[in-house]
């Protein structure tokens, strides 16, 4: 079932598996979708369909009627939004973390004009599902503070990527951040390619 939540005037929906063509399913608007690299690039759209197909891990807007939109497996979704009408996604994988998604993200929010910025985290890949190299963590925990690291459901290292996601949202000032709650890699609704190798992916699609 496709999971709906609202930000302010924002509308925010995450599908699963069971969605089929997202696009025509969820929404009938020109979608935003770009080509993520795990990086900290943002696109501002100022049309709606604009960008499609950019090489970015994130995209922002103030303009009614664009639809901002994301894919993944086990990174991270991250909706934001504010009272003030700007909107935005972020692609949000451990290595995006490291280069800065998210501040870049919410700085280009708040060029638009955002200041009380909300954001959602949708279904992601959780610490007992998620083994994780030592070195890796140790980068993360060096950034992000020792809350990221978490342990398997079979004890072993792990990342809590939402911890990541949250303190890298308190750094920019971003207080309220709700978690949909979803383990990609426990859910059997979600693709996950961490735990089953699957090619699948869920879309995070927001606008207002």
């Amino acid at each position: 079932m496709t999971l709906e939540r609202r930000i302010g005037p924002a509308h925010v929906r995450f599908t699963d598996r069971g969605d089929g063509d997202m696009r025509r399913s969820l929404l009938e608007l020109p979608w935003t979708w770009l080509l993520q690299e795990h990086g900290r690039e943002v696109v501002r759209v100022d049309r709606p369909g604009a960008c499609a197909g950019a090489r970015a891990d994130a995209a922002v807007t103030n303009q009614p009627g664009a639809a901002l939109a994301v894919l993944t497996a086990d990174c991270a979704p991250v909706a934001l939004a504010s009272t003030e009408g700007p909107v935005g996604v972020a692609h949000a994988g451990w290595g995006g973390l490291l280069a800065g998604v998210i501040p870049s993200a919410v700085e280009a929010l708040r060029d638009l004009g955002a200041s009380d910025v909300h954001a959602v985290i949708g279904p992601c890949i959780h610490a007992e599902c998620y083994a994780f190299g030592a070195e890796d963590l140790d980068r993360l925990i060096d950034r992000f503070g020792p809350d990221v690291a978490g342990s398997t459901a079979a004890g072993a290292p792990a990342l809590d990527l939402q911890a990541a996601v949250r303190a890298a949202l308190a750094e920019q000032g971003v207080e309220y951040v709700e978690d949909v709650g979803v383990c990609t890699g426990c859910s059997p609704d979600h693709f996950s390619w961490r735990a089953r190798k699957e090619h699948g992916r869920q879309a995070t699609v927001i606008w207002r």
